[in-house]
């Protein structure tokens, strides 16, 4: 290539690595000051400030008329943002949504969105005006408050700060992406704001707990409750990192016949209420949330989300902890106070070092303010004085103005005026040339004089200058902190009352009846059985046990290998059909049976024994077991089994042996054991026990004989130690030597 071919400029040989790196780190520094973090002294991104002087440009007051929003996001990307038309309508949308910012800065009349997400109507329809918090932000903008710069095209001027006479960083919060930073800030209540900021001048060695005494946390303009801690609030202020949680509100509306409903009128910050809905309906729909019958949206302009339980013994308390814990109606807020300081470096600034920044911007605004009125109030005297001279000799200045040919500078020779008087009395309208126009022009020049004083006075002394920034935002606290706009919406709460909630109060809770037929054939069925009869079974099968109990239970299983095994009642086959083997769900080797099918209940104990009459009490704690090849709990001998597994409902034993001997003793001679052999509960030359039972001695012992039950309570003939021999039954004992009942 030719050096011809280059028109300008000059060649450097660099790296490409360097040459990326530089280009973008300055892409990443634009993106950081110019777009995404907000200025902690008026707390607005540029593309919020630009939309607030152009429409101040526009004179869209508080008063004034609307506008239509395509004119205003016209003269904003027009002059100021040269940026997509969407992306500053959008960021004005933000700024008139009551649900999103706290103390909005443009009021909008039209459809601006609503809570549940909708997008607002296009810029074409909407119209907007300015609010009164816009118009504290722009409080002394055309006195110098702040500094101006060119815009990017360099035919207008922007400010590069709103002077900020309302606390909007705090206020109304800020949330935004850079480049490797963020930055998450909560809205707060204005005047709880102003009151903190109002102690910090009075106590600048304040503490964030100080602090906290006058702001005590987020306000966000949805309501809600914060259950965050105050301990780790402080530690969040403090640091400027950390999280709010905050809940629904929520209130128990009552019903006819007992019933009862949960109505929600206030839902966390950002959180949509379509979407919220659709969670909840979902999760009711994959029955994770047992608790829950059904949800209506009831809503019109104010929240009210109608919750019904599932069944009136539902605990309100356990039926909202289970939704928090689940859904959004329980949301975490970050606080990430990463802002740009006064000399455009962003920093993560704690809640005093925010407060303090916003502080001395707005004692620099009162400075400039006063300087800028001071100039003026001299410019002015200068000409109350040559006024008050020519009003002295008027007929003088009339013949000067009319017979000379040049009356300016006849006037500054005859009069010692200057150059600003003479040109001011040469402008004068011939009616103010009156008497009573000199009497205003003095008391005028008094008035002047005496604000001249005051203000030299407040530019001298910087206690007098926090004293009127103090009045200033006593008067800010005044205007936003009190009536309908200023009351607190979120609530605190107490993070400390939680409510213990099971883990099973998430799984679907149905009542349901496990049946095991003789063969070992297991099968579940809804609800309860009306008539065991009806059931059907295999050809030669039967029904051994039937057990009533929920799908969240869990089933023991006793087997005669002296075993424990372990079911989920939920996992048991359902529908038609005769189920399933049990020796498919847990390890049953051939010969070997179920003894007793039960539903875990934590604290109760068992009575175990085997066909040769050794046992002991176990609890069943002890007889889960998560594997399917069950846990050895009984230990036999060849040729024994473990044929009883019983509740412990009484305070006395009864075996019978096989050599039909009765014996009875307390049942406290029966050990606790975990595991093993056991002991002895009857001596036997030849055979085993025939049955066992466990029974209250004052009631007596009972057993069946053909149709009959008797009950014996005379039973010191049969009553002896562990381990006796026992003596032959009662009269009218079954032949088959079972207690039957």
């Amino acid at each position: 290539m030719s050096d011809n071919s280059i028109e300008s400029g000059r060649i450097e040989d660099t790296r490409l690595y360097d040459a990326l790196s530089q280009r973008y780190l300055a892409y990443a520094m634009s993106t950081i000051t110019s777009r995404s973090l907000p200025d902690v002294r008026d707390g607005l991104k540029p593309v919020h400030r630009r939309i607030v002087y152009a429409m101040q440009l526009l004179k869209l007051d508080p008063n004034a008329g609307f506008k239509k929003c395509a004119r205003i996001v016209g003269d904003v990307m027009g002059k100021f943002h040269p940026h997509g038309d969407s992306s500053i309508y959008e960021a004005m949308v933000r700024l008139a949504q009551d649900f999103a910012t706290r103390y909005p800065v443009v009021e909008g009349q039209g459809n601006f969105g609503n809570i549940d997400g909708d997008n607002p109507a296009a810029m074409r329809y909407t119209e907007s005006r300015l609010t009164e918090v816009a118009k504290a932000l722009l409080s002394g903008i055309d006195e110098d408050a702040v500094d101006f710069r060119a815009t990017y095209d360099g035919e207008e001027n922007e400010p590069v700060v709103l002077p900020g006479g309302f606390p909007n960083l705090l206020a109304n919060g800020a949330a935004g992406i850079a480049v490797g930073m963020a930055t998450s800030i909560p809205p707060h209540n204005a005047g709880e704001v102003c009151a903190a900021a109002i102690h910090l001048i009075n106590n600048p060695d304040c503490t964030t707990a100080d602090l906290l005494d006058h702001m005590p946390g987020p306000d966000f303009p949805t309501g809600g409750v914060l259950m965050e801690e105050r301990a780790a609030m402080i530690q969040a202020y403090d640091t400027g990192r950390g999280g709010f949680r905050t809940r629904a509100r929520w209130a128990v509306e009552q019903g006819r016949m007992g019933t009862w409903s949960i109505v929600i009128t206030e839902i966390p910050y950002q959180v949509q209420k379509s979407r919220l809905i659709e969670q909840i309906a979902q999760l009711l729909e994959e029955k994770k949330l047992p608790l829950l019958g059904d949800v209506r949206d009831e809503s019109t302009e104010v929240v009210r989300l109608v919750l019904e339980p599932k069944t009136r013994g539902v605990e309100p308390e356990v039926l909202m902890e289970t939704l928090f814990r689940a859904t959004a109606l329980e949301s975490r807020f970050p606080l990430n106070m990463n802002v740009l300081t006064a000399d455009r470096t962003p920093k993560v600034l704690s809640l005093k070092e925010v407060l303090r920044e916003w502080l001395n911007h707005r004692h620099e605004v009162l400075e400039r303010r006063s300087r800028h009125r001071l100039s003026a109030i001299e410019r002015r005297l200068e000409i109350l004085d040559g006024f008050i001279k020519v009003y002295l000799n008027l007929d003088e200045v009339i013949r000067i103005i009319r017979y000379e040919d040049e009356p300016k500078k006849e006037l500054i020779r005859f009069f010692e005026l200057s150059d600003v008087q003479a040109e001011a009395i040469l402008n004068m309208r011939l009616r103010s040339l009156r008497k009573l126009e000199e009497m205003e022009i003095r008391e005028e020049h008094a008035k002047l004089m005496a604000e001249r004083d005051g203000l030299h006075a407040l530019l001298g002394s910087e206690a007098l200058r926090w004293v009127r920034i103090t009045e200033e935002i006593q008067a800010t606290k005044t205007q936003f902190g009190s009536g309908a706009l200023g009351d607190r919406r979120t609530t605190l709460g107490d993070a400390s009352a939680s409510v213990e909630v099971s883990m099973d109060a998430f799984v679907e809770r149905e009542a349901i009846t496990v049946i095991l037929s003789d063969k070992g054939w297991l099968r579940a069925i809804k609800g309860a059985v009306a008539d065991p009869a009806e059931l059907k079974f295999k050809d030669t099968d039967k029904l051994r046990t039937l057990i009533a109990c929920d799908t969240t239970d869990r089933l023991c299983l006793f087997a005669t290998n002296g075993k424990a095994y372990t079911l989920k009642a939920a996992d048991i086959p359902r529908g038609r059909g005769d189920g399933q083997n049990v020796r498919l769900l847990v390890d049953l080797g051939d010969g070997e049976d179920v003894v007793r099918l039960f539903v875990h209940r934590d604290g109760q104990k068992k009575l175990v024994a085997s066909s040769a009459g050794r046992g002991f009490l176990v609890a069943t704690d002890e007889l889960t077991a998560e594997k399917r090849t069950g846990k050895q709990i009984l230990n036999t001998k060849p040729g024994e089994e473990a044929a009883f597994c019983l509740d412990v409902e009484g305070d006395t034993v009864a075996v019978v042996g096989e050599n039909r001997k009765l014996l009875v003793f307390p049942l406290h001679q029966i050990p606790d054991m975990q595991r093993g052999q056991g002991v002895i509960f009857q001596k036997y030359k030849d055979g085993g026990m025939r049955d066992c039972k466990v029974f209250s001695l004052t009631e007596g012992l009972t057993w069946k004989y053909g149709e009959r039950v008797r009950t014996e309570t005379r039973l010191t003939e049969w009553t002896g130690e562990r381990a006796s021999v026992g003596r032959m039954v009662p009269t009218g004992f079954p032949k088959n030597g079972k207690f039957g009942v």
